[in-house]
């Protein structure tokens, strides 16, 4: 079999991963992977699939903002839809018996819908620089922006993803021979150079957007509390999004970090002598971020826990339907969680806004409130 020759000539591999386990690992160490992995992806698609089914069955949920944090759900269910479930499998076997069209499938899927989740937390912090900071002023995001930005997003995976089926690097069986991935071993300066291509577009840059927008976010609000002599509006808006931000830089770091290092450590030095079981902790680290994700940026969110609470429990619906008929009902019921800190945060004067340029995001403005209920089925 030609696809099996080509498998075992990568310098990783000294068995046939396709027909048996790789030597010297006990198979409870299997064992474990495969509970692991089922815990995992279970959580993850009942968190993910949670997501979806309460943004179908609330309209008030479905807003541009809310578009991406959709989509990233979307991605993390596929991700372990995929990977997760085939990973479970292949650990309880003991080695990858799906065979090789498989593998390449199940690389390619993983690392597609990996790296869609991946840029979704990058486009998701530009979308809340977008509105709390209004870089171009009166400009505001709009549906069409935010379906924009998902096309960006589905491209810009697929452009980077696609080519080591077409040859440039391929997907072959990970180092415990139970998981496929890019070849991170590749001696050849070919694959070299789309690993490093691939590190810089789907690590590095959507990193430093992250860093970038969340930055000019929180040097923004710290510039509207000092200007309103650190008021109690101005000072719970900073905190907020201090503590939201910080979260969710870590929980990308926890997430991405250790499988880039991995990435880029094996493609520098391919002949580094790694414990199959140390070599497997990468790839489930980024698996789990389909776990946290969910929790950070969407039951987080409070308008989301209502829309939940009304959901399961049906306990706060009549409280809804009565204020949402009064015009003092507050932001973050009407409008997305970021829009609520941007509406919350005082309007500046006319001499405060000659200090702050376009590109040093904008005075904020009351943002308009949707006609729709708060939790409209």
């Amino acid at each position: 079999d030609c696809s099996n020759t080509s498998v075992l000539r990568t310098p990783m591999l000294k068995w046939d991963p396709f027909n048996k386990p790789i030597p010297n690992v006990e198979p409870w160490n299997f064992t474990v992977l495969a509970v692991l992995m089922f815990v995992v992806t279970a959580l993850s698609l009942s968190e993910n699939f949670l997501v979806m089914f309460v943004t179908f069955r609330f309209k008030q949920l479905r807003q541009p903002l809310n578009y991406i944090i959709v989509n990233l759900a979307i991605a993390d269910f596929l991700v372990s839809l995929t990977g997760g479930l085939i990973s479970f499998l292949t650990n309880s076997r003991g080695y990858f018996f799906l065979g090789h069209w498989a593998c390449v499938l199940e690389g390619f899927a993983v690392t597609f819908f990996g790296i869609v989740a991946l840029w979704s937390l990058a486009v998701l912090s530009f979308e809340r620089f977008f509105v709390i900071c209004r870089p171009l002023g009166n400009i505001r995001l709009q549906a069409k922006h935010a379906i924009l930005g998902l096309l960006f997003v589905w491209t810009f995976s697929f452009v980077w993803t696609f080519p080591p089926v077409l040859g440039w690097n391929r997907y072959t069986v990970s180092k415990i021979g139970t998981t496929c991935e890019p070849d991170w071993y590749s001696t050849t300066n070919k694959d070299h150079s789309y690993i490093i291509t691939f590190f810089a577009t789907c690590f590095i840059l959507p990193l430093g957007v992250i860093f970038f927008c969340y930055g000019k976010l929180l040097r923004k609000l710290r510039k509207v509390s000092v200007s309103h002599g650190r008021l109690a509006t101005a000072r719970k808006p900073e905190r907020q999004v201090t503590r939201m931000v910080i979260v969710m830089i870590v929980a990308f770091m926890v997430g991405w970090t250790p499988y880039a290092v991995f990435s880029i450590l094996v493609t520098i030095h391919p002949t580094i002598e790694l414990d199959p079981r140390l070599a497997s902790i990468p790839a489930f680290f980024s698996k789990t971020a389909a776990v946290y994700n969910p929790i950070i940026y969407v039951f987080m969110n409070k308008q989301f826990r209502k829309c939940l609470i009304q959901l399961f429990t049906g306990s706060i619906s009549d409280n809804f339907n009565q204020t949402s008929e009064r015009p003092g009902i507050t932001a973050e019921s009407q409008t997305g969680e970021m829009s609520a800190i941007a509406a919350r945060i005082p309007v500046g004067t006319s001499s405060q806004k000659s200090d702050d340029s376009p590109t040093e995001c904008g005075s904020f403005a009351q943002l308009p409130i949707p006609e729709n209920k708060v939790c409209p089925m």
